[in-house]
């Protein structure tokens, strides 16, 4: 026996010509812009608290107001995410009802369900 016949080599997978095979998520996955904005705002708030403790070390803080402003921007975040968590949430439940109405399955198949 020969070590050459247990190494394969390697074949092309066939490609699917006919059939619904999704070659890109649905337009309706994506979130809408203004989700995107608030999850960026989001994420420049935690920047800035994170920011925080070099504002201090610069002399631009108090302490006292370092604390306060972390409180603040820590809120400010979360309600943001949370914002941008609702948007994309109503918008993906309005683009199905729409495609729902307009007679598909909403899956982006084209199923038929």
């Amino acid at each position: 026996m020969s070590a050459d016949h247990d190494h394969r080599t390697p074949t092309a997978l066939p490609l699917i010509t006919s059939g619904s095979a999704p070659s890109e998520p649905a337009a309706n996955s994506r979130p809408p812009l203004r989700s995107k904005l608030a999850a960026a705002l989001a994420m420049l708030a935690c920047a800035a608290c994170c920011a925080l403790p070099l504002l201090i070390g610069a002399g631009l803080l108090t302490g006292a107001s370092a604390a306060l402003a972390e409180q603040a921007l820590l809120a400010i975040a979360g309600v943001l995410i949370a914002a941008a968590a609702g948007m994309w949430w109503l918008y993906r439940r309005a683009s199905r009802r729409r495609s729902v109405a307009a007679g598909s399955c909403g899956c982006g198949g084209g199923c038929g369900c």
